[in-house]
């Protein structure tokens, strides 16, 4: 399998209108780890090459991209549409750009065609030893595209990610989205396994509809938790007031993540000591539960958590 290219941790993609010029200039100012500009869904056909043009001027008047936002993204049009080879030529070169979603991808040849575009229109980014080559972030939105996810997934050196798109899939499947979601439930344990499976960074969950009041809030939050427990590891958002909940509940748990403080110190002291296996709260620890340890320390770190002051803390933990 092809290297992959590097990732940021993705806990909340917002889409942002890419016809909107107050809403470009207001994205700037948001706290999240991906924007996404939207070509695609919220741009009618007439109006595609004028929202082109005014995102590529937004994005050149850029010098350097908001600290509080982590990655910036484009949305193409869909590859069988006329649309996509004009993005890609038009926007995949501008220095700001760190990712192109493309929606409804059904099989490998649509990222394989992204891919190729890519190397001929921005090649200083894709040569070997790049540090920054554009990434791709695939929509999953049919039936097709889940029954070919192995193929999907090996069909790009820069694919970083997996999206799930609820509503289209629906569509595609004659079926109406509910609130507990179990209508989903195969596609969304495929998604999430298929990217583990080929160490793609992300697996981004579907979008929330509702984002207004406290009703709105509280189905996010049973959405997130719901996705989290799936092996999701960041959900899609339409509107800058769901980001703070996305964030928060696709972060570890501070409790999570002192028992993996407490688990990588009595583990380094046990290694120390020869012990291959040991007990921490009454509890077997063996080496998955370390791997795991390690991996939630780690995402915790990126999410801001101070892990220094944490082992500072637990410094005297010891291996049962």
């Amino acid at each position: 399998m092809a290297a992959r290219a590097s990732s940021i941790l993705r806990r909340s993609l917002l889409y942002v209108p890419a016809s909107s010029q107050k809403m470009l200039t207001k994205s700037l100012g948001l706290t999240t780890d991906n924007v996404t500009y939207d070509l695609e869904d919220s741009v009618t056909p007439s109006q595609k090459g004028n929202a082109r043009n005014q995102l590529k001027q937004h994005l050149s008047g850029l010098k350097l991209r908001p600290s509080t936002i982590s990655e910036l993204a484009v949305r193409i049009n869909a590859v069988s549409t006329p649309f996509a080879l004009d993005d890609l030529s038009t926007l995949a070169s501008a220095d700001r750009v760190d990712a192109v979603v493309v929606p409804k991808v059904n099989s490998a040849a649509d990222l394989m065609f992204v891919t190729d575009v890519l190397r001929h229109v921005a090649p200083a980014r894709h040569e070997d030893g790049a540090t920054d080559p554009i990434k791709i972030i695939a929509l999953i939105e049919s039936a097709r595209a889940v029954m070919d996810l192995s193929s999907i997934c090996r069909a790009s050196p820069f694919l970083s990610g997996l999206i799930f798109a609820a509503e289209d899939f629906a569509l595609d499947l004659s079926i109406t989205r509910t609130p507990s979601l179990t209508e989903f439930l195969y596609a969304r344990s495929a998604i999430v396994t298929a990217a583990r499976s080929y160490e793609l960074p992300s697996a981004i969950d579907l979008v929330c509809t509702s984002y207004r009041g406290d009703d709105g809030l509280q189905t996010l939050e049973e959405e997130c938790r719901g996705g989290k427990a799936m092996g999701f590891n960041g959900k899609q958002c339409i509107h800058p007031g769901q980001l703070e909940t996305v964030q928060r509940l696709f972060a570890p748990d501070i409790k999570d993540v002192e028992w993996a403080v407490r688990i990588t110190i009595a583990d380094e002291k046990a290694a120390a000591a020869g012990r291959g296996a040991w007990t921490l709260d009454g509890k077997m620890i063996d080496a998955p539960v370390v791997g795991k340890a390690h991996a939630i320390a780690a995402k915790a770190e990126q999410c801001g958590v101070d892990i220094q002051d944490l082992r500072a803390k637990w410094k005297d933990q010891e291996p049962e």
